[in-house]
């Protein structure tokens, strides 16, 4: 089944696409890659009317929901533009308060939950003392790009979401293999909480399906963009007197890459449209989504890097960006298998209540 979008949503989309092309060219993300100058971009998408996109407009937001937010992802996943903190905001929000998300889509404060980047968003909490933190978070996206930690915590009053000013952490940045996103090591010794909201060990439920539908919105918008480089370079490249393009193996290569693309495609949209359904089972179908499509979309990075050649592999070369993009895509928040066990054990539990 392929996923159709509104004529409003792919008007969106479409937008947004031109507007990245416009402000963020790849060679400008390429510069922002090695400057190391402030990254620009979520001050653009804050100023353009971009970043409210995906949120109710009763805090300040322009209206759509999570699959907005997808297909955002998807863009910047075709452009490989910098957009840690836009990330990061996303899965922070299920967990603000109404004046802290209209705070956060009035550009006003940059909130950031401490989770590992590398691993599957569940309740892993630090301990409170005497009203201070203590404690190491290490691979937060964002963690440089923040003014409120939102930390998992277990205090005299039982697991809470504490809120930690950044200025009172020592964050030391994470380069990780697509510099496009960056991550940070989020140390807190004794520093002083701001206030603890009383949560479940549930809470990052939300944040967790966001993050499986998000991080595969990002990697369609990657492999969309593979395909059409490996095709464009295959129009290019001669090899026996030969345009590639016309030898079997390359067809075969293209037609595979087109079949990811496609699956992807409706695999992660029908993801973002479950949530937003609010769906008893949209948790399950947001971890097959994180499962199937970062998976299969690193193999076809794969695929493009192989009808490239060595070229593939060169900084001159715009392959290299979605191909680096592709594979962190593939074990941010977790690798296919930790996600594969999340659907395992849902099917188990269904089956279990069944019965």
């Amino acid at each position: 089944m392929h996923w159709e979008l509104s004529d409003e949503q792919e008007m969106f989309a479409a937008s947004l696409r031109e507007w990245i092309a416009a402000k963020f060219p790849t060679e400008t993300v390429r510069k922002l890659q090695v400057s190391g100058e402030a990254n620009p971009f979520a001050e653009a998408l804050i100023r353009d009317g971009w970043w409210g996109v995906g949120y109710p407009e009763e805090v300040s937001g322009q209206g759509g929901g999570v699959l907005e937010l997808a297909l955002a992802a998807r863009e910047f996943g075709r452009a490989a533009v910098p957009d840690s903190r836009w990330l990061a905001a996303a899965l922070a929000a299920p967990l603000l308060t109404e004046p802290e998300l209209a705070q956060q889509l009035a550009g006003e404060r940059r909130f950031t939950i401490a989770i590992a980047a590398d691993r599957l968003p569940t309740w892993a909490p630090l301990s409170v003392t005497e009203g201070r933190l203590t404690g190491v978070v290490r691979h937060v996206l964002g963690a440089l790009e923040t003014d409120v930690f939102i930390v998992p915590v277990t205090g005299p009053d039982g697991p809470g979401l504490a809120r930690v000013s950044a200025s009172d952490a020592a964050v030391e940045r994470e380069d990780l293999l697509d510099r496009s996103r960056v991550a940070g090591r989020a140390e807190f010794d004794r520093a002083p909480i701001i206030e603890v909201h009383a949560a479940l060990a549930s809470s990052l439920s939300a944040t967790a399906a966001l993050a499986g539908v998000l991080t595969s919105a990002d990697a369609l918008g990657s492999a969309e963009r593979m395909l059409e480089l490996a095709v464009e370079y295959s129009k290019q490249r001669k090899q026996f007197g030969q345009f590639i393009g016309s030898f079997q193996a390359v067809k075969h290569a293209a037609a595979q890459m087109l079949v990811t693309v496609e699956a992807s495609y409706s695999t992660a949209l029908y993801a973002a449209a479950a949530i937003d359904a609010g769906l008893d089972d949209a948790p399950m179908i947001a971890a097959v989504a994180k499962a199937q499509v970062t998976g299969t979309v690193a193999d076809l990075a794969e695929s493009a890097l192989t009808v490239h050649g060595a070229i593939g592999y060169t900084w001159e070369h715009d392959l290299h960006l979605f191909y680096k993009r592709a594979k962190l895509d593939r074990t941010l928040f977790g690798p296919p298998r930790v996600w594969n066990e999340r659907v395992a054990a849902a099917l188990l539990d269904e089956s279990a209540s069944a019965d």
